[in-house]
């Protein structure tokens, strides 16, 4: 878009603690957000905290296609409930109530007398193989949109963190992308991105996976989103001294250690912060040890004096910038469910500088 053309209008949906608004202003898109959608209460706090705008907070599905023309949005960014589709969830996909709101907002589009020319939608993995995702696709193609889809993880972009996610770019004709070329693929790397015509299939998915350990070869080291380092000196943990809430307990260690994905500061790699991060161990996130041990196999958990990453780290993990804050009243164990179900803007906002720019 020329420079003195008219931002574009976005309506952002389930705009959460507000990471796709983070991802559109990082990747420098002329945009002008005209309102954002969440159901959640603590966060639009959040959002609002941040952006000083407090989202629409009733149930999307009442939205008609006369009350979303009034927008007179052109681009549509949503990042609709995972847990349909998530692998420790029933896998109800569209039978799940919380993709009905989805799929309201999707059967609306052929309604609209101003339907928008751009869409983008995150999800988890799992969400492409899902009926939700085969209606999207069905309802994209009757209303003139030509799709390209990626599966991504921070990892590729030279963070240390491993958060596959699946994207939606859709573009209503005459519009087109970049590289035409991917058009109705589904995409495993980020190249096409930054101009390159080769690309990876899902044919291929198999291939990627099993060369996937070597992608955080070229990530930053840990150490390099942490909040305090190694440092275990309480004068160095916040200002309020509460070192202790983020120590690993030894009884916690002691019945689940078996379980824990445990990284160090030089470490290029941790696993994937959930909703459920301090709540809960297994599968939950990565845990951190601030004692490097001379034998890393050999020596026991209690020696490594693990803690829990802050949610200022999994912030910086999730790419959110130093000015991000939560308001004083979010609870610790909010914070970490808020930011388990955000997006990395490391991996969103190229993927929307590509979505917005013309061939």
């Amino acid at each position: 878009m020329a420079e003195e053309e008219q931002p574009w209008r976005v309506l952002e949906f389930y705009s959460g603690i507000g990471g796709m608004r983070y991802s559109a202003m990082k990747a420098g898109v002329n945009a002008k957000m005209i309102e954002a959608f969440d159901i959640n209460d603590l966060a639009n706090d959040v959002y609002a905290h941040n952006f000083g705008h407090r989202p629409f907070q009733g149930n999307i599905q009442t939205l008609s296609a006369a009350d979303l023309d009034r927008y007179k949005a052109n681009v549509w960014l949503l990042s609709p409930p995972c847990q349909p589709y998530t692998r420790q969830g029933l896998q109800k996909q569209s039978a799940d109530a919380r993709a009905s709101s989805f799929l309201r907002i999707l059967e609306i589009i052929p309604e609209l007398m101003q339907p928008p020319v751009m869409i983008f939608v995150e999800n988890v993995v799992g969400f492409e193989t899902s009926d939700t995702h085969q209606k999207m696709i069905q309802i994209l193609n009757e209303s003139q949109f030509v799709t390209q889809e990626f599966i991504l993880s921070p990892l590729q972009f030279g963070v240390p963190y491993s958060r596959p996610r699946y994207f939606c770019l859709a573009k209503r004709k005459p519009l087109s992308f970049c590289n035409p070329e991917f058009n109705g693929q589904l995409i495993l790397v980020p190249k096409p991105l930054f101009g390159h015509k080769e690309s990876v299939s899902i044919n291929e998915y198999d291939q990627l996976i099993s060369t996937s350990d070597d992608m955080h070869q070229t990530c930053l080291p840990v150490e390099r989103f942490l909040e305090f380092g190694n440092d275990m000196n309480p004068n160095s943990f916040s200002s309020d001294g509460s070192l202790s809430q983020y120590v690993v307990p030894s009884n916690l260690i002691e019945r689940w250690g078996s379980a824990m994905d445990i990284v160090y500061p030089d470490s290029t790699r941790c696993c994937c912060f959930t909703k459920s991060y301090y709540r809960y161990v297994k599968g939950t996130g990565s845990l951190l040890a601030t004692i490097m041990p001379k034998t890393r196999d050999k020596t026991s958990l209690d020696e490594l004096c693990l803690r829990y990453f802050t949610p200022r780290e999994v912030s910086n993990l999730h790419s959110f910038p130093k000015e991000f804050e939560f308001p004083e009243h979010v609870t610790l164990r909010q914070r970490y469910a808020l930011l388990g179900n955000s997006l990395s803007v490391a991996v969103v906002a190229p993927l929307l500088h590509y979505l917005f720019s013309d061939p």
